[in-house]
């Protein structure tokens, strides 16, 4: 019967989210999808997004498989100058995706930056940052608490502010969300 139940909810949230592969249907509707769609905390967004995060200029904001900026609480995602996100990205609570800064002379315009890459199995801790132009490759965990300001390679894990590489990482031995 749980399965059953399942496919149904799941067929009907696809009506609301075109990308919801990987995701549990369960979890995103009964804690996501009645702020989201009915109440209309980020109504527009077309993928999950927890009430307490806030997501702004979502069409310039391109996302993977089984990645859904702003699921988890407290997160604000600014995709003014654009944020590519791989497949299977993983957020913690009260993260930032940065992609545009005030300009310094004129508070009421935006600095263009190019946009912020984030690759494939990626995984920001608790209140990482990442800062405008920065491109964070595949298979990389940041720490809690980093500031990501310049690009971080594949393979890597880094914390820190700055946000510094402290070791290398093993291949990702998860599953291949790429080909879901």
């Amino acid at each position: 019967m749980r399965g059953l139940l399942t496919n149904i909810i799941y067929t009907f949230l696809r009506l609301f989210y075109r990308n919801l592969k990987g995701a549990d249907p369960l979890h995103v509707f009964g804690i996501v999808f009645f702020m989201q769609k009915i109440v209309g905390f980020n109504r527009l967004v077309p993928w999950p997004v927890h009430f307490t995060s806030r997501v702004i200029h979502h069409n310039n904001i391109k996302v993977g498989v089984r990645s859904f900026p702003g699921f988890s609480q407290g997160c604000y995602i600014q995709g003014r100058n654009g944020i590519v996100i791989g497949n299977n990205l993983r957020m913690g609570p009260g993260v930032g995706l940065i992609s545009a800064n005030h300009n310094k002379d004129d508070y009421d315009r935006w600095d263009y930056e190019k946009p912020i890459y984030i690759g494939d199995n990626v995984w920001l801790g608790m209140n990482v940052v990442v800062l405008p132009g920065v491109r964070i490759g595949s298979n990389v965990i940041i720490g809690a608490n980093s500031v990501v300001s310049h690009d971080i390679l594949s393979n890597a894990i880094a914390i820190g502010n700055p946000c510094e590489v402290v070791r290398e990482k093993f291949p990702y031995q998860g599953v291949d969300y790429a080909s879901i």
